[in-house]
């Protein structure tokens, strides 16, 4: 199989898990920002924040890994 510059090969559960972790990320995000619209105490702040670094953590760990430390192909340039 003969891939452009511009394509990759990648396994659909990856595709599927990354775009799990996209939309908890995306619900993460909003719930934040609903909690800094408001005047919100010390506590409701420390949650929405542990909230949004439990939702980024999945994605950040991705990108440290190689494509075969996820269980899909390896990407091809």
């Amino acid at each position: 199989m003969a891939l452009s510059d511009g394509e990759l090969v990648m396994a659909r559960s990856e595709l599927d898990a990354l775009h799990d972790d996209l939309y908890v990320l995306e619900r993460a995000v909003a719930d934040t920002r609903r909690v800094l619209e408001h005047d919100t105490t010390k506590s409701e702040l420390l949650t929405a924040l542990r909230w949004l670094l439990d939702a980024a953590a999945p994605l950040v760990d991705r990108r440290g890994r190689a494509p075969s430390d996820v269980g899909g192909e390896r990407i091809s340039s």
